[in-house]
Parts: C-alpha cells; sequence; structure tokens
C-alpha cells in the first residue's frame, strides 16, 4: 500500500450525535423504572456511532495489485497508467470545482467535511470519464504517491 487514507467525520459531529442521542433518550426514558429507564439508552446510543462510521466509510488508497498500481476511491478503482496528470484543489476552490466548472461525466467522491480535493485527469480513450475529483485531507500526499507511482505504472 503506497497510500491510504480514511474520510472520519469530524470529531465534533461525534461529541453532537452522542447528545442528542443521549437527550432523545432521556425523553423517553423521563424517569420510568424498570425496563424504560435503560432501553432508550441501549437502543438509542448506538444509533449515532453507526450512522457517523457508516459515513466515514470512505478510504483513498494507491495500491499495487497483480495487474499494476490502482488508486481506489471506495469501492471505485482505476489503473494508474491511465492517468495523464494530477492536481490539488484548495478548499477556496472548491465550490468552483464542484459548481459551475463541473463537467458532468466526471466521477465525483465529495465529502462536505473534507474541505481539499484531488483532480485526476484521465487520458483512457475506452473511458468517457474526463477526470476524478475526489476529497482527501492530503492532497499533496497522495498526488505524490500517485506521481511516485506512476512511472511504475507505465513501464508494465
Amino acid at each position: 500500500m503506497l497510500y491510504s487514507e480514511r474520510l472520519w467525520v469530524p470529531v465534533w459531529w461525534w461529541a453532537v450525535g452522542l447528545f442528542v442521542a443521549g437527550l432523545l433518550a432521556a425523553e423517553v426514558h423521563m424517569g420510568a423504572p424498570g425496563l424504560r429507564a435503560w432501553l432508550p439508552y441501549v437502543l438509542l446510543l448506538p444509533l449515532p456511532v453507526w450512522g457517523l462510521v457508516w459515513l466515514s466509510r470512505l478510504r483513498v488508497e494507491v495500491v499495487e495489485e497483480p495487474d499494476g498500481v490502482h488508486l481506489r476511491v471506495g469501492q471505485a478503482h482505476l489503473p494508474l497508467d491511465v492517468i495523464s496528470r494530477v492536481a490539488e484543489v484548495p478548499g477556496s476552490a472548491k465550490s468552483a470545482a464542484l459548481g459551475r466548472q463541473l463537467d458532468p461525466a466526471a466521477f465525483v467522491q465529495h465529502r462536505v467535511w473534507v474541505k481539499p480535493m484531488a483532480l485526476i485527469v484521465l487520458d483512457d480513450p475506452e473511458d468517457p470519464t474526463p477526470y476524478w475529483l475526489i476529497s482527501t485531507r492530503r492532497p499533496a500526499e497522495l498526488l505524490a504517491a500517485v506521481n511516485r507511482a506512476r512511472p511504475q505504472a507505465d513501464g508494465d
């Protein structure tokens, strides 16, 4: 594995989610004895944990596979030999990249809580996708890993 990153939600989302679930459980409990005293907490507190882990499931990876080096974003994967160039999209240019400048045929993996993005321009005559636009907290490291591995992919 040449690069790996998981796009976790911000820490404060966990605090807010657990606080809201605890508050809702306390409202359901409201001093009732027995099963109703603890059951709302058992049922409601795991919900934000499950939801936030589910939202944080996206991984961005550059991995070596038997058929070459690939960029993996979630379930999608891209051999590095079809990449023509890469660039960092700073947080200040994110709205333009996702708005009026976005090509409808582009592959986009966007996470609202991650500011910077990486632009990966493709040169594959068999694929109508012009580029990938993906969220990453460490775009410089991702692009460096892609650039380091590209000569290996071209040499195969």
